[in-house]
């Protein structure tokens, strides 16, 4: 066994325990009979329509991964890009510090896939790219439509909640800008980086907004069953809430996620509401991940071992 294999293995036996004690870390804080009733307190229904849009939001995080391998002139098949994109999300989301732990698993596929390292190391730049193009973007559209409540958050008046909301917008359009007229490389340092093609970029502002736009319809459907809370009231919440987890850095926004969302709207943060968020968002996700993990690793390791003992037969055949 070489030294690769040995590290990886070593990764992937740490990536599952940490996995297994972030689901004890989410649920010891709560007593089994405060989950119990939690859970009941949400209608099926309406858990259904949460986990689905949670779902959505997976296939939209795979379009980040698709749009990223375009930009490099390269081509997948879109059922392993989701393969990929699903498990090394659910499991990076919960892990915390996203970009390194799904890049390692990132990595894992599509170097299978005939990407070298240098093209996953931009796949994940361009995804964090994405990442902050749909934040921002959502971020100045809450600030435009509901500026109440993010005046009231940030102690700001309402024209200044709506010309933070104008300068956050002007993100998005300074990029696609840059896309559409700059086609040469520009220089940072002794780093070089080359911008998408603009359709590409305007892609990235659509499905990075669209993202965050479905997490947040995720986490309304479980506010709004406590009260009588807006949509774009979720969406404040909602990145508020991931702004601090990703300047946080904390696994699975353990926490993070709670306190932000309780401090925005504090009559609907029930304990009932952030469990369920929590359960169709994160839990749910990373324990499908883990299954499809480890159900991949053992088809590639056949199909490894089925190639290698092919090449041996095909050896002794013209021996």
């Amino acid at each position: 066994m070489n030294l690769k294999r040995i590290i990886w293995n070593g990764f992937l036996v740490a990536a599952l325990c940490v996995a297994g004690l972030l689901l004890y870390r989410i649920f010891r804080q709560y007593s089994l009979e405060q989950i119990v009733q939690s859970v009941r307190s949400i209608p099926f229904a309406t858990f259904c329509t949460a986990l689905l849009f949670a779902m959505s939001s997976y296939l939209c995080l795979s379009c980040f991964d698709l749009l990223a391998i375009r930009s490099l002139g390269k081509s997948l098949p879109y059922r392993n890009i989701l393969l990929a994109s699903f498990i090394s999300l659910s499991l990076g989301h919960n892990i915390g510090f996203a970009g390194l732990s799904s890049g390692a698993f990132r990595y894992r596929y599509y170097s299978r896939w005939g990407l070298t390292i240098e093209d996953v190391a931009k796949i994940i730049l361009f995804c964090g790219v994405t990442v902050g193009l749909g934040l921002t973007t959502l971020a100045g559209l809450a600030l435009l439509v509901n500026p109440d409540d993010p005046a009231r958050l940030l102690r700001l008046d309402r024209a200044g909640a709506r010309l933070f909301g104008l300068s956050a917008l002007i993100v998005p359009v300074i990029y696609a800008s840059l896309a559409f007229f700059v086609r040469r490389k520009l220089r940072l340092w002794r780093w070089s980086l080359q911008l998408p093609r603009f359709p590409i970029a305007v892609a990235q502002i659509g499905v990075g907004t669209i993202n965050f736009m479905l997490v947040s319809a995720c986490l309304h459907q479980m506010l709004a069953v406590f009260g009588d809370v807006t949509f774009f009231r979720s969406v404040t919440a909602y990145v508020l809430a991931n702004s601090a987890i990703l300047a946080t850095h904390v696994p699975g926004g353990l926490g993070v996620l709670e306190a932000t969302v309780s401090y925005a709207v504090p009559q609907e943060a029930s304990i009932g509401a952030l469990i369920a968020f929590r359960c169709a968002y994160f839990f749910i996700p990373l324990a499908l991940g883990t299954v499809l993990l480890l159900i991949s690793e053992v088809v590639f390791r056949r199909s490894r071992r089925a190639d290698e003992e092919a090449d041996e037969r095909a050896e002794a055949q013209s021996v």
